[in-house]
């Protein structure tokens, strides 16, 4: 029997429509904020990745669908959303916009082939926010503000937002080489990727899952105190801001996240929730100066996060959050005879043509049994049609909530439904 492939899953309607309330109050959120959606395709040339995520990443090295097509060309699905969104910004020139910055969100599915784990899939959707063409530490503060404000929206209590700098590209340099200097003497006790990473990129070794319990990076020098004073203020700018809007955060000096474009302010989002799971991170994210350039764009800027649907469902689930179902269909139609059946069907689609959700049974079942199958439905009203009422073109109207009938015409039933 063929399956649905490892690392994927299908989205049954008893559970979509968590995902059709989460879709929504996204958009609604992302509207609040001025942020419009942009849609990219779901494979680019692998070259965007590796330039934009960095070859020295597990993303790029490890985990990308990569394929050649007709044209020997390298392609891959994409596995994230901020390279491609780039991208389009340099491609379709957004940067002669007269509004800066281009404010702009995602919602689509990323492929990354990981190990199998809870609320991880190698299928996953990310909800995406990207401000580029700016350099402000307001910009900062905003899209961290929207970032709390999604999910404290859905009631989440258990929170905790994790920040650092990683300062200008000039700091970089300087703590990359205290890095090399620190882990050099030992790197041999490190993992295989570590010891690649301290010629390439010192600061992944900071988020290397493998040795992450290393004395050396425990004790490992503190990024702060690599920042050049503008990096500094910046900094200092954003925790200021923060606090006056009542953002609780911490700063945690290792915190680098795990690609390479991320200049100034990263950050991340994690749950507190007990059962939860090991793996705590929500949402992650950061500033990134000197991507456009790196990919042939202009001299510009920008800040985004993406968040994974996937986790913010287990967020809920472990704090007992319920999404509200749908409050169902407007009308079931029961029938009795074959003439019935028929008159049901004309009257399904004057219904649905009238904005009205309807449905009615198709497998010629006993009365009772299409009661039961209204109920199933969560039907707020039914009607039962049968000779007389075909006759009369009348029919009982009844409330099933508070089991309340009254007795209208075929048209007035639908006028009485379209006024409610």
């Amino acid at each position: 029997m063929i399956q649905v492939p490892r690392g994927t899953q299908d989205i049954l309607p008893e559970e979509s429509y968590k995902w059709q309330y989460i879709e929504k109050k996204l958009h609604e959120i992302a509207k609040n904020y001025n942020y419009e959606e942009i849609r990219t395709p779901m494979f680019e040339s692998t070259d965007l990745f590796v330039r934009a995520v960095g070859g020295s990443t597990d993303i790029v090295n490890k985990e990308m669908y990569t394929f050649k097509d007709k044209g020997d060309r390298s392609l891959t699905l994409r596995p994230e959303g901020t390279a491609p969104v780039v991208r389009s910004y340099i491609e379709n020139k957004m940067q002669h916009n007269v509004e800066q910055p281009v404010k702009l969100f995602y919602l689509a599915p990323m492929f990354r082939y990981e190990r199998k784990q809870k609320g991880r899939y190698r299928q996953f959707v990310q909800f995406g926010v990207e401000a580029i063409g700016v350099e402000d530490p307001l910009i900062d503060v905003e899209v961290l503000s929207m970032l709390m404000n999604i999910y404290q929206s859905f009631g989440l209590k258990n929170l905790k937002l994790v920040i650092n700098s990683i300062g200008d590209i000039e700091s970089r340099n300087e703590y990359n080489k205290a890095l090399v200097e620190h882990f050099s003497p030992r790197i041999d006790e490190f993992c295989n990727d570590c010891q690649t990473r301290i010629n390439t990129n010192p600061m992944r070794i900071l988020d290397c899952k493998v040795d992450r319990d290393h004395e050396l990076v425990k004790t490992a020098p503190r990024m702060y105190d690599y920042l050049n004073d503008e990096s500094k203020a910046y900094f200092e700018t954003v925790k200021a801001k923060l606090d006056e809007l009542n953002i609780n955060y911490e700063v945690d000096y290792n915190l680098v996240r795990g690609l390479d474009y991320y200049t100034h302010t990263a950050f991340e989002l994690m749950s507190d929730a007990e059962g939860f799971g090991a793996i705590t991170t929500l949402c992650g994210g950061g500033r990134y100066n000197g991507l456009l350039e790196m990919m042939d764009g202009p001299d510009k800027t920008g800040i985004g996060f993406a968040l994974s649907i996937e986790r913010l469902l287990l967020a809920l689930e472990a704090e007992g959050i319920e999404i509200p179902k749908d409050k169902g269909i407007d009308l079931y139609i029961c029938t009795m005879t074959d003439e019935a059946r028929n008159a049901a069907g004309t009257l399904l689609h004057k219904l649905r043509s009238r904005n009205i959700s309807a449905d009615m049974d198709y497998e010629n079942r006993k009365l009772k049994a299409q009661m039961k199958d209204a109920d199933r439905k969560n039907a707020q009203y039914t009607i039962v049609l049968g000779e007389n009422e075909l006759d009369s073109r009348q029919a009982d109207l009844k409330n099933m909530e508070t089991g309340e009938t009254v007795k209208l015409s075929f048209d007035d039933i639908i006028n009485t439904l379209e006024e409610l």
